[in-house]
């Protein structure tokens, strides 16, 4: 059985970093990309981040360009989230997801409903 689990979650100050892990487990496990998600609470579930391991391509929304870098090692089935100075309004709860295959015609996986597979979530509390 394949299981995402992430952490590094917490309670931090505006202006702060964290760095988020999530870790794919699983004898059966591939993935064409992993991404990231977040949920604050009363609000839809909205893109972060993905990276495509095929080509190390990222892609960020708009709200944390410049802010957030994703990385990770395929190999492993391990995936991070750098989070610098963040932000009351990043305060979420942080999904990693997983999609098996590739996308045709080729678009980034930026869509909840693109993804397979998903973590628990760990929360992210920025105080001001």
């Amino acid at each position: 059985q394949v299981q995402l689990v992430e952490s590094g979650g917490g309670l931090v100050q505006a202006g702060d970093s964290l760095r988020l892990s999530c870790a794919a487990s699983g004898r059966t496990f591939s993935s064409y990309a992993m991404g990231w998600f977040r949920q604050a609470p009363g609000k839809e579930r909205e893109f972060v981040a993905t990276i495509i391991w095929s080509s190390i391509i990222t892609y960020y929304a708009d709200s944390v360009k410049g802010r957030f870098t994703i990385s990770g090692d395929n190999a492993k089935n391990t995936v991070y989230l750098q989070m610098n100075s963040l932000k009351p309004e990043d305060t979420a709860v942080y999904y990693c997801a997983s999609r098996r295959t590739y996308i045709f015609p080729f678009s980034a996986p930026r869509r909840p409903e693109d993804y397979d597979q998903w973590g628990q979530g760990t929360q992210v509390t920025v105080s001001s």
